[in-house]
């Protein structure tokens, strides 16, 4: 076994994913649930609407920059502390936002959050590969990914709730006591996990690779082609589907629990053949894109185009990373920070390809946006899908992340 891993009973490892997953269901709320508040937000601190959307831009940039630059800095700690850590900090920013009545504030804030929270990912997928055999790390990942998943289907209607009922300062508190929750089972369950013993500059060297940056493109167009579509689902609804009021909701939760059942499965499927689903799974959401077009005006159609591609798009998410890291080699524990990266870059791409479309075409261009990108991924995934690991990804002398057997290693 290798010695990035820790040998723990199946019940201590099950609670050590259901921390790690309850991590991650709370942060993601804590990032998402200001799209449900923002109006609130805006007349609290006495700006406008399209400038309290700068706060989830700041954040994405905290994810997508912070995120990775944190794990580069704490690449030599031991990961239960780094965990603990992020979640603390974590913990206390959040209670300064939600008691600072300075809106620069509130944005630095945001900012440093969502680095907190990139840094948080990158450490509960090391935590996560470490506490399972090497042939479930895809379904560990899963697992842990899920968490995102759920809190995008449920985080947000329950955010909104909170936000409505106590005020958005209300809704930031509860993420507070979630998140003290957290700290308390992350110091309790998690095992001790060993830290890498090559420095950021030999791990960079593999976790900037060409081939690892191969993945990284098709990360970054797959959450294009989704978030082109899905940025402006709403309008969509309303506007070529009929569908209006508290329909609304109901469509987007079908699709939030889509996405969760296709992460647990998704790992299932990245412990078989990482390469492949990634490749069946860029197929299947062009075609849920195609079909969503073509079918636009007929809601019961609509709504199981969203459910196929939920299903289809957070299936690829734990291929995606298992691939990284296994591409990655010995940079693995570096190169687990910048998926997510790659993913947010993709979102704000996304969005913005999808507003164009939609300000120059109405609502049924930005799928025809989405269908676009996800046609282009299709043979990125077949070609990324052919490449191996570097040679010595499996050398007992280096400190790489073990390599999942569904990995395409051969």
């Amino acid at each position: 076994m290798n010695s990035r891993q820790t040998t723990l009973s199946p019940a201590r490892s099950n609670l050590a994913l259901a921390t790690l997953f309850l991590g991650m269901f709370v942060l993601g709320s804590g990032e998402l649930l200001v799209v449900g508040v923002l109006d609130r937000i805006a007349a609290d601190f006495h700006v406008t609407i399209p400038e309290t959307g700068t706060l989830v831009t700041v954040y994405a940039l905290g994810l997508a920059i912070g995120g990775p630059i944190l794990t580069a800095l704490t690449i030599r700690m031991e990961k239960k502390a780094v965990l603990c850590g992020a979640v603390a900090l974590f913990i206390v920013c959040n209670l300064v936002a939600a008691l600072t009545h300075f809106y620069i504030l509130f944005l630095v804030l945001r900012f440093l959050i969502g680095a907190l929270q990139g840094l948080f990912i990158a450490g509960a997928f090391m935590a996560a590969v470490a506490v399972v055999p090497v042939e479930r790390i895809g379904k560990a990942i899963g697992i842990v990914i899920s968490g995102v998943a759920m809190a995008g289907a449920l985080g947000v209607p329950l955010g909104t709730l909170v936000g409505q009922t106590l005020g958005w300062r209300g809704s930031f508190m509860a993420i507070v006591a979630g998140a003290v929750v957290v700290l308390i089972g992350t110091a309790a369950l998690i095992p001790t996990v060993p830290p890498a013993e090559a420095g950021v500059a030999h791990q960079a060297r593999y976790a900037f690779a060409p081939k690892v940056l191969a993945l990284l493109f098709l990360n970054f167009i797959v959450f294009s082609a989704i978030f082109a579509t899905l940025t402006y689902l709403v309008p969509f609804l309303q506007d070529v589907t009929g569908v209006t009021g508290a329909m609304l909701s109901v469509f987007l939760l079908a699709y939030g629990a889509a996405t969760a059942a296709g992460s647990f499965g998704g790992g299932r499927f990245a412990d078989r053949n990482a390469g492949r689903t990634l490749t069946i799974g860029s197929v299947g959401i062009a075609a849920c894109l195609l079909v969503l077009y073509l079918v636009g005006s007929v809601a019961w159609l609509v709504a199981v185009a969203l459910l196929a591609l939920g299903l289809c798009f957070y299936s690829m998410v734990p291929s995606l990373q298992v691939r990284v890291i296994a591409l990655a080699g010995p940079g693995g524990q570096l190169a687990q920070s910048l998926p997510v990266s790659a993913a947010n870059i993709g979102i704000a791409f996304g969005a913005f390809c999808g507003g164009v479309a939609i300000d120059g075409h109405g609502a049924p261009a930005t799928v025809i946006t989405g269908l676009i990108f996800a046609v282009v991924t299709i043979p990125v995934a077949w070609g990324t899908g052919l490449l191996k690991p570097p040679a010595d990804a499996r050398s007992p002398h280096e400190t790489s992340t073990p390599v999942p057997q569904g990995a395409d290693t051969s």
